[in-house]
């Protein structure tokens, strides 16, 4: 077992967090890019409810908080941490954000939305302390804890006792740690391990789902609410309060050097995300009144300026994946593009398929809802087979590189005409970079001596109502050729 795992190399959110942001200035451009999304990212109802676990036993934040448990003040356990409660209470870095969930709610933002929404205190309001606060799923923990560890780890009734008994009681002490682990799974624990499983219980909080309360509506939106975005990867490591080292590679996969596929990760989570988009789509959701539900349509297709005057000045671009007449809002395909660039891995057979259902997805959507429901279904079950041939295949770090030359190809490229898919192709050039360095294909140094170039794209994608699809496609170029560069 390793003797330190506060010290141990294989340190990959933290040692990818430093390539990410090694200084403040790289860090305000992350930051000012994903500040919506960080106040996005609890806007909806933690997983427990949404999967129907209203029967387990919650036991709250302060359970883990012991010094012997992950409330130590330096990280200097044997086998994790320990100091994992003060990383997730850092009150000033996207670490410590699920912690803030319920505080915002107090801001002056917060109540401006929901003076508009016309819903008293939105502390107190149940929709937003169904998203906001795993007090929303379990009453008896306290609110202000925000989205408690629970929320993504699973209520712990079932677990905590074997959890924290320690092991060292054989003369094995990996394999049991590993066979502890896996009773634990069965009593509860989620396997977020598992790039399924976590896309899962993340896109319930930050896509939503059909429950009432657990999904942002254009009309909360055009109250105030940041728009949704979201990218699993990207977001795992900067909410990561653990390290990967050999104790982890024992505990969560049976093998000391095994650790998790960013890359597999990036990808099942494009197509979680896409597949959760087109199964709300395909419900009440996908309509507000009379109106289309606008939450799922591009919304700088719509919130362009406007210009009347004798001369017209066209503020769109045509986009070849999209083939809809003028004037018609389409489908937010952010994930589409993203999974449309990664399906060739997978298989080739299916993303012809889905650049076929695709196409006949847009088309559909301007005929009518019966005939676009039925053809999202049909390009959903893609979705799901693609999710289920990128969660069977062990990526490397060469992959990594050749994920970055699909996003960029031409034919991708071309349909980075507005922002939200823009945003998408830079968090994943990003993240893909970070695999690069995780699976040893690349140095740290290496990494870091580019980031110049990552940081441009992300100030391309910081202000949407600033975005130029010119100058993105120019930054987002001279990023992916250092990256292509390192090769």
């Amino acid at each position: 077992m390793t003797a330190h795992a506060g010290k141990e190399r294989g340190d990959r959110p933290r040692t990818a967090f430093a390539v990410r942001l090694p200084t403040r200035t790289a860090f305000a451009v992350l930051v000012a890019m994903l500040c919506a999304l960080a106040i996005a990212a609890f806007v909806f109802a933690p997983p427990a409810r949404s999967q129907g676990e209203s029967g387990a036993r919650y036991t709250g934040v302060a359970s883990c908080a012991g010094s012997t448990c992950h409330g130590r003040m330096e990280g200097d356990g044997t086998i994790v941490r320990q100091d994992e409660l003060m990383t997730w209470q850092e009150p000033s870095t996207p670490g410590g954000a699920h912690s803030r969930a319920w505080a915002v709610l107090n801001n002056n933002r917060s109540q401006f939305i929901a003076r508009n929404l016309g819903i008293g205190d939105p502390a107190k309001a149940q929709m937003c302390l169904g998203c906001h606060s795993t007090a929303g799923t379990a009453r008896a923990v306290p609110a202000e804890d925000g989205v408690g560890c629970e929320s993504c780890h699973g209520p712990a009734g079932g677990w905590l006792a074997s959890h924290y008994a320690g092991v060292g009681t054989n003369a094995d002490p990996d394999r049991e740690m590993r066979g502890k682990h896996l009773a634990n799974l069965s009593a509860g624990l989620k396997k977020l391990e598992d790039p399924v499983v976590r896309a899962g219980v993340c896109v319930d909080c930050h896509f939503g789902s059909a429950a009432d309360g657990q999904f942002v509506t254009h009309r909360i939106m055009a109250a105030g609410h940041p728009r949704i975005s979201f990218e699993l990867d990207l977001f795992s490591s900067l909410q990561a309060h653990h390290q990967e080292d050999a104790d982890y590679g024992w505990r969560k996969f049976g093998a000391p050097n095994r650790r998790t596929d960013h890359v597999q990760m990036w990808a099942v989570g494009q197509a979680t995300a896409i597949e959760r988009s087109l199964s709300l789509f395909q419900t009440r959701r996908g309509t507000e009144g009379m109106f289309p539900e606008f939450y799922f349509l591009d919304c700088h297709s719509c919130h362009r300026r406007i210009f009347d005057q004798a001369k017209p000045v066209r503020t769109g671009l045509d986009n070849p994946g999209r083939n809809l007449p003028e004037g018609m809002p389409p489908y937010n395909d952010e994930n589409l593009i993203m999974l449309a660039a990664a399906a060739r891995m997978a298989s080739p057979a299916l993303a012809d398929q889905l650049a076929a259902r695709t196409a006949a997805f847009h088309k559909a959507m301007t005929s009518d809802r019966a005939s676009a429901v039925q053809a999202a279904a049909q390009l959903s079950q893609t979705v799901v087979a693609l999710k289920s041939a990128f969660a069977s295949r062990n990526f490397s770090g060469a992959d990594a590189f050749a994920m970055v030359d699909a996003i960029s190809a031409k034919a991708i490229g071309d349909r980075y005409t507005d922002y939200a898919g823009s945003q998408q192709a830079v968090m994943g050039v990003d993240t893909l970079l970070n695999a690069m360095v995780s699976s040893g294909r690349i140095t740290v140094g290496a990494a870091a001596g580019i980031r110049g170039d990552i940081d441009r794209a992300y100030a391309s994608v910081k202000d949407p109502n600033a975005y130029k699809p010119s100058e993105f496609q120019a930054s987002f170029d001279s990023a992916v050729r250092a990256i292509q560069a390192l090769r």
